[in-house]
């Protein structure tokens, strides 16, 4: 179940995205590329229509938001912290310091 509204969660942010740049804004944006099919959508011309259709579309993909959150939540009902069976305590004393050793092999000493 949860799988089929997670492909409508994908589907519904495709079409909003589309219904959104299809809208005119301050510059035209791609609502310049509507065409003009204004009997269509009535004498408003798209503007009220593709808002409409955006808010329907948002509202939709708001309840099915809560729809996957609340199947997610209730599919999984442990969390990860309790998996955690025992936290390891920090070693008391620090490890001794790391030793170089010299791998050269000008090791002249003192002639």
């Amino acid at each position: 179940m949860s799988s089929i509204l997670f492909i409508i969660q994908i589907v519904l942010a495709i079409l909003i995205v589309i219904a959104v740049l299809l809208q005119k804004s301050s510059s035209l944006g791609l609502g310049a590329y509507s065409g003009s099919n204004e009997s269509l959508f009535g004498a408003k011309g798209p503007a009220g229509f593709l808002a409409k259709l955006t808010f329907v579309l948002g509202l939709l993909f708001v309840i099915n938001t809560l729809a996957l959150g609340y199947l997610y939540s209730k599919e999984s009902k442990k969390s990860v912290v309790d998996t955690i069976s025992k936290v390891v305590p920090a070693p008391k004393t620090a490890p001794a310091p790391f030793k170089v050793k010299n791998t050269s092999k000008d090791t002249n000493t003192s002639k």
